[in-house]
């Protein structure tokens, strides 16, 4: 799918932010948010729904995010914030900080999903965005990039769990290494096979 395939409001001549999420499924780690203007005169091939797109390719388009974009902005909220407010109040903390962070301020947000934050930005949650929405397809890229590379260090000081591989999804290697080696700080505690290994050890 190429950018052109994809709907980019911003053409119209507003400033539009495209907003996604990676990391509300697993089971360590800061969930990661991202926001994106995308400029109209410099358009970007190939973006689509990262999870899509090879880990190749993720990598040379969130350079190139980066580079072209009008603005662009990461947001997070941390494993003690998710484990305190849950992790969907703690994934709209994390949009509304990266929104928040854009150097430029949109005039509206297209979040990917169901629903947006409360917020004071005129915003609209559009189901499976991140492939219909070029602003939101370059967020989610960034996102996700942003998160593996942080559970890929992850994995270089803690190499018996995995986490280069499973990214800190609940995998049979992941819940094995959780019951044989224990519970890290980098654990959401509020997760139920994280709780309940905490709860037998």
């Amino acid at each position: 799918m190429q950018c052109d395939d994809l709907f980019s409001p911003s053409r119209e001549g507003s400033l539009t932010a495209g907003v996604d999420e990676v990391g509300r499924g697993p089971l360590a780690g800061d969930v990661v948010t991202a926001a994106v203007i995308l400029d109209p005169d410099q358009p970007i091939d190939g973006l689509n729904d990262s999870k899509k797109l090879s880990e190749k390719k993720r990598e040379l388009l969130f350079d190139e995010i980066k580079q072209k974009s009008l603005s662009w902005a990461i947001g997070r909220a941390s494993v003690e914030e998710i484990d305190q407010l849950n992790i969907l109040q703690a994934t709209m903390l994390a949009m509304t900080r990266a929104v928040e962070a854009l150097p430029i301020q949109p005039d509206r947000v297209l979040v990917d999903g169901n629903r947006t934050p409360v917020w004071r930005y005129q915003s609209e949650a559009i189901i499976k965005g991140d492939g219909k929405v070029a602003e939101i397809s370059a967020a989610s890229i960034l996102a996700k990039v942003t998160r593996d590379r942080e559970l890929v260090e992850l994995d270089k000081r803690h190499p018996e769990y995995g986490f280069a591989g499973h990214k800190g999804y609940p995998t049979k290697k992941h819940l094995d290494a959780i019951a044989e080696h224990g519970v890290l700080i980098e654990h959401r505690r509020s997760f139920g096979p994280v709780k309940r290994a905490l709860e037998s050890s």
